[in-house]
């Protein structure tokens, strides 16, 4: 049996995924790196480490789809999506009865209606750091722990405090001032994912919230955060075991269903020029 390969690269302000399938959609690897400033050599990078983790070839990929905040400085990509669809295809495909999906990224926010792994509305808030991952590091650098261990601390809280700014500046402002009180700092803390999680209930409230909601990104990887979206929302939020990867493994799975339907057509598939640029690549090593 012939096996036929996709992939799908996410490369956000943040954070690069990509992800490698086979047509039977099983995720034959994946590769998550912080985003530089050079996108095209990051780009080649991720994709060098997919195909050596898949044991394939760059020739051995049938179709790459790109999307996320870099999608146009993928150099070997076929074509270009929107994140957002990404993002509900690839919930979905985790979770098939999502019907809200949130994604908190490094530098914004948003919610997804999802019906059938179809994207049908959505809310995005990425006026400011705040309710973002920037957010969190912010904070954690200004209290002198690793933004890893921010979860870990607030679940120790036994009364969390009020944080009522939303600007991140006057929001540290405010940690201060409570440590200074003498509160203890899982208390605030908690009270900071709190706050968080309640600005993020706001902003989805319009898409109607129902089971199964989903948690991505990587600040759901913070359990307080988590545990804080519960309760404001009223109900359970799912995370997937590396919720970074949605918006990756959505654009591997819709470069497949391009390909089966343009092949189901009788048409034949574009694609770009399948060479990695591994000069860039190894020069920056």
């Amino acid at each position: 049996m012939v096996r036929i390969y996709f992939a799908g690269i996410d490369l956000g302000s943040t954070m690069t995924k990509i992800v490698i399938i086979n047509d039977d959609e099983q995720i034959l690897a994946y590769v998550v790196h912080h985003t530089g400033a050079e996108h095209r050599h990051l780009a080649n990078r991720v994709m060098e480490e997919g195909l050596a983790e898949a044991s394939l070839s760059i020739d051995d990929i049938s179709f790459v789809m790109a999307t996320g905040y870099g999608r146009i400085n993928v150099p070997f990509a076929d074509r270009q999506i929107t994140e957002l669809s990404c993002h509900a295809r690839g919930v979905a495909s985790f979770f098939p009865n999502v019907r809200l999906a949130i994604d908190i990224g490094g530098q914004d926010a948003k919610g997804l209606k999802i019906r059938d792994g179809k994207l049908l509305d959505f809310v995005m808030s990425d006026k400011c750091a705040a309710g973002t991952g920037r957010f969190l590091e912010v904070i954690a650098a200004a209290l002198g722990i690793e933004v890893e261990d921010l979860g870990g601390i607030s679940l120790r809280s036994k009364q969390k405090v009020s944080v009522s700014s939303t600007c991140t500046v006057f929001a540290q402002q405010e940690v201060v001032n409570h440590l200074s009180a003498g509160v203890p700092l899982e208390d605030v803390v908690a009270g900071l994912h709190d706050a968080m999680a309640s600005r993020t209930a706001r902003m989805v409230q319009r898409l109607k919230v129902e089971p199964d909601v989903v948690f991505t990104g990587g600040v759901a990887k913070n359990a307080g955060v988590v545990k804080a979206l519960e309760e404001n929302l009223r109900c359970p939020v799912l995370v997937p075991e590396e919720p970074l990867l949605s918006g990756a493994l959505g654009a591997a799975l819709l470069g497949k269903e391009h390909v089966l339907k343009a092949l189901a057509r009788g048409e034949t598939i574009q694609t770009g020029e399948r060479r990695l640029d591994r000069a860039t690549f190894f020069e920056k090593e």
